[in-house]
């Protein structure tokens, strides 16, 4: 490994470990990369080297809108196809120099840094009106999106050193305590994140507020994250950077205490106890399916479980609580596809509806929320009920045309790699799902309608898999330097939870 120390920042060069012993297996998985790396340059604008929000199957006719999220799959999608040879190093440099002018010339939010949620990607103005339908567009700064976005320009700092420099300060420049309410959990003696805010007053629900201390109002969402979904990659970030405290990571709820009915909304009955760290008090409570245990979180998907983990190695740093939950929740993914709706396939996250627009899907006894997200358009859920507070429903009889997303195959490849591998090739000998891109967006198992759209958030965790499936994490190790392993590890790996497969 070759280092170079550019401006203050430690730089690792190029990573390419040796390709592991299940040599057949990873040719399959270089193939994917290498299709699935089409598609996301497919989304590029020329115009200005920033990524599309989505692209048509046939590769052909871009979205005119995106997102911080966005670019930031497309930078990390870009150091992995550099590190799996997919494009040259030189390529590589180009494409994240042009992000990285692009970014400087974004407008923000000031004094807080943080960009806004949509941009147009051929003039790299805001989103004002959206395009496909006319409506106004709020400009507003969301903790998840700018959580990406700095995700990436941590691992650029790392992984290019001619951006080293520059990529530092943009990401300095962002301020993640501007979502930090420090009196959010005063049950626990800790703060939460807030979903974001708006520069002006948006209708309905808001809260004005100047947690960034700037002197500035800005007006922040009523509503914290408080369950641990894909949401906490802000929360990684803002204590990595020295902008949150790091005894805010034990802010959100594993589950939700078993206190009374106060709440007796949440899915199930947890079973736990009150642990604290840090000085911090968690109720370290885990759910039941099919004879497993599991902290879940708040729909039940793949995405918000696993996304994170394609950043922050938390299985590696985590190893008594993340370490533990991740892979039984891929199993319960596997066992509900496979054994509780006999669907045949497996694999259930937030994605494209085969029969239009967006939608979210997962396993409902996995998520928090209740009535939480389902695998079938149908919505068909369950609810085994509260103990005292909430009578239990009747299970479903059936299922019904359960909609599945490869992408959720490969975020459990370091947890399932031949089960992934093996749902990944039914999908493509049994049906139309797979395109020039890779995968499509998603499959409705029993009708047999896919949604023919590559989306670059779902095509990103693709990449950052297979990255660092087939080297060994380089993406983990490139987000971990600089000085983050120091500042995150040593909170991440001292919680436990009792989790069981």
């Amino acid at each position: 490994m070759r280092k170079t120390v550019l401006s203050g920042v430690l730089t690792l060069a190029l990573i390419v470990p040796a390709v592991p012993a299940d040599a057949s297996a990873n040719a399959t998985l270089l193939r994917y990369a290498k299709d699935t790396w089409r598609s996301m340059a497919a989304m590029v604008e020329p115009a200005t080297g920033l990524p599309a929000d989505k692209v048509t199957g046939d590769l052909a006719t871009r979205a005119k809108v995106t997102s911080p999220t966005n670019i930031g799959t497309y930078l990390w999608s870009t150091l992995a196809a550099r590190d799996l040879r997919l494009i040259g190093g030189g390529d590589a440099a180009a494409r994240i120099g042009r992000v990285i002018k692009a970014l400087e010339a974004l407008e923000r939010n000031t004094p807080t840094g943080q960009f806004y949620n949509w941009y147009d990607p051929g003039t790299l103005q805001l989103i004002h009106t959206w395009p496909e339908t006319g409506d106004p567009v709020r400009l507003f700064a969301s903790s998840v999106d700018n959580g990406w976005l700095a995700a990436a320009l941590m691992m650029v700092r790392n992984a290019t050193p001619q951006y080293a420099a520059r990529a530092n300060r943009l990401l300095t420049s962002m301020n993640f305590a501007s979502y930090y309410d420090p009196a959010a959990r005063p049950d626990a003696g800790t703060g939460l994140i807030r979903g974001g805010f708006w520069p002006e007053p948006p209708d309905g629900c808001y809260v004005e507020s100047d947690y960034a201390g700037t002197g500035r109002t800005v007006y922040s969402t009523c509503h914290h994250y408080g369950a641990p979904a894909e949401t906490r990659i802000g929360q990684y970030v803002g204590i990595a950077l020295g902008q949150l405290p790091r005894e805010s990571y034990f802010g959100p709820y594993r589950t939700f205490p078993d206190n009374g009915c106060d709440f007796g909304w949440q899915d199930q009955k947890p079973v736990g106890s009150w642990k604290k760290y840090l000085g911090v008090n968690v109720w370290e409570g885990t759910y039941a399916y099919r004879g497993m245990r599991y902290v879940p979180n708040w729909g039940g998907s793949m995405f918000e479980a696993l996304m994170p983990d394609l950043v922050v190695p938390e299985a590696k740093w985590a190893p008594k609580s993340w370490g533990r939950n991740h892979p039984v929740f891929v199993r319960a993914q596997i066992e509900h596809g496979l054994k509780e709706a006999k669907y045949g396939y497996w694999g259930f996250s937030p994605s494209n509806d085969p029969h239009g627009g967006y939608r979210e899907y997962g396993v409902d006894p996995l998520g928090m929320d209740e009535p939480g997200y389902t695998t079938d358009r149908e919505r068909t859920s369950t609810d085994p009920g509260y103990e005292g507070c909430r009578p239990a429903k009747p299970e479903p009889t059936a299922y019904g045309d359960g909609v599945v997303t490869p992408h959720a195959s490969f975020l459990a490849l370091p947890y399932a790699k031949d089960a992934a591998i093996d749902n990944l090739d039914k999908l493509r000998r049994n049906f139309d799902a797979y395109g020039p891109g890779g995968f499509y967006d998603a499959v409705a198992v029993r009708s047999g309608a896919v949604s023919k759209w590559y989306l670059a958030l779902d095509q990103g965790m693709v990449m950052a898999a297979l990255g660092n499936v087939l080297t060994g994490g380089g993406l983990h190790r490139y987000f971990a330097g600089s000085g983050v392993e120091a500042k995150l590890r040593p909170v991440m790996e001292i919680e436990e939870w009792n989790v069981s497969s």
